[in-house]
């Protein structure tokens, strides 16, 4: 960020117009728009963990928590910045002559064999971290508390329920995912409008409620940022700083994922001859998914006062500051959301899985991957498994290594091309 003197910062406006297509190049390399790539992007990082991750941040860690979420979020930009326009710069062919791009790609163009390893490593952890057992896991959950809850359940038991749920999910994710990022990128682009609109509209109707509340939890997300308290009976999280410092920028990460190396690979599929753009469209996602959508629930947690007067955690924090907020219908307010998020991310998840096994054994047998991962929502439905879980975590986790050292080594040649990039622009803007 300081290395780069704030360069994409200065240029935001410059990136909300590359986002809205200004700049587009039908005939650029690529396969997608820079708008559908940055939304496939975004169908990941917003998912499930806005409406439940940020809960687990303010439940332990209280309103602090969220200002190192924004911290986090300003930092992910530049890291976005950096490797999706590596993404863009080195771009490699896949084994049937089509253009992509991601950090292996870049390791393979940029980086020499000595450092192979490296993208072998990542594309393994991929394609684990990619698993879709977490998002379907919650959304099945959330469709079987909220949307089942109150209706007679024909005397199938909640095993049974979390199978068909599971099913149809499955179903609806396949219709998708085996058209390609083609169709991934044409759905994600339809469905993360809807689901901004949606989740804004929805806390909008909170917050107009509790109005009187909200300067009062703006300034104590400061206030708190640097204080010690106990929050849930959490002394190590809520009582000391390092630990509300590190649970605000756990959460940020996994929900905007900058520097992970998932922005990179859906960034590198975008029409564009110009790399640098690809790398201001990416530094957005980290704006939309932690600094406006995360801050959204986290306002709405805070105002209903539900974050100090229940117990709950995740999703469940969620859905009774929805319900307290609406009596008449929050619940499934909530699960309207859940469902586009929850749905969303599926599709997005299984293009990276299957773009780092068609890297290390061939586009030909990349699609193998679908199947599996399809497969995978109905075992996520169903099961607990908390170990695998933490076993995907680190997996996801792993690939901000290979992703940032490279982010890092290479930075000069992100910095030449932004210099000779925005030189050009700006000459054109004064002709």
């Amino acid at each position: 960020m300081f290395y780069s003197r704030f360069i994409h910062f200065r240029h935001f406006k410059h990136a909300i117009d590359v986002l809205r297509g200004k700049y587009d190049d039908p005939n650029a390399p690529g396969q997608i728009s820079a708008y559908k790539a940055l939304s496939t992007a975004l169908a990941s990082t917003v998912g499930i963990g806005n409406l439940s991750g940020v809960a687990t941040a303010i439940a332990l860690g209280g309103p602090g928590a969220l200002f190192w979420m924004w911290v986090t979020a300003i930092i992910g930009m530049s890291t976005n910045f950096f490797t999706s326009t590596l993404a863009s710069l080195y771009r490699g062919k896949d084994s049937n002559g089509e253009v992509q791009g991601g950090p292996m790609y870049v390791i393979r163009e940029a980086m020499g064999k000595r450092w192979q390893p490296w993208a072998v490593m990542f594309c393994l952890c991929c394609m684990v971290g990619a698993l879709p057992i977490y998002q379907a896991n919650q959304l099945t959950q959330a469709i079987y508390d909220i949307g089942l809850g109150a209706m007679p359940l024909a005397g199938l038991s909640p095993g049974t329920w979390k199978v068909l749920i599971g099913v149809v999910l499955c179903a609806i994710a396949s219709a998708v995912i085996v058209g390609g990022i083609q169709r991934i990128g044409n759905w994600a682009g339809r469905l993360v409008p809807v689901m901004i609109v949606l989740h804004f509209a929805s806390v909008m109707i909170i917050l107009v409620a509790y109005a009187d509340q909200v300067p009062r939890y703006l300034a104590m997300i400061f206030e708190d940022a640097f204080a010690a308290h106990h929050y849930h009976g959490q002394p190590f999280l809520g009582g000391m700083l390092g630990g509300i410092i590190m649970l605000g920028v756990r959460r940020a990460t996994f929900s905007n994922e900058a520097g992970i190396g998932t922005a990179p690979m859906a960034m590198g599929a975008a029409k564009s001859s110009a790399p640098v753009q690809e790398g201001m469209a990416s530094m957005l996602s980290p704006v939309i998914d932690t600094i406006v959508s995360c801050t959204l629930t986290a306002l709405a947690i805070l105002v209903t006062d539900v974050w100090q007067t229940s117990k709950s955690s995740g999703i469940t924090l969620t859905a009774e500051a929805y319900a307290k907020a609406m009596p008449l219908g929050g619940h499934y307010v909530l699960l309207l959301c859940t469902l586009v998020f929850g749905i969303s991310a599926l599709f997005s998840y299984s293009y990276y899985g299957r773009k780092a096994l068609a890297f290390l054994i061939g586009e030909r047998y990349g699609a193998s991957y679908d199947y599996f991962y399809l497969t995978m929502i109905v075992v996520g439905a169903v099961a607990s498994m908390e170990t695998v879980l933490y076993l995907i975590d680190i997996a996801f986790a792993l690939m901000a290594v290979p992703t940032m050292i490279t982010g890092m080594v290479l930075a000069p040649k992100v910095m030449a091309e932004a210099r000779r990039y925005f030189e050009n622009v700006i000459y054109k803007q004064k002709r």
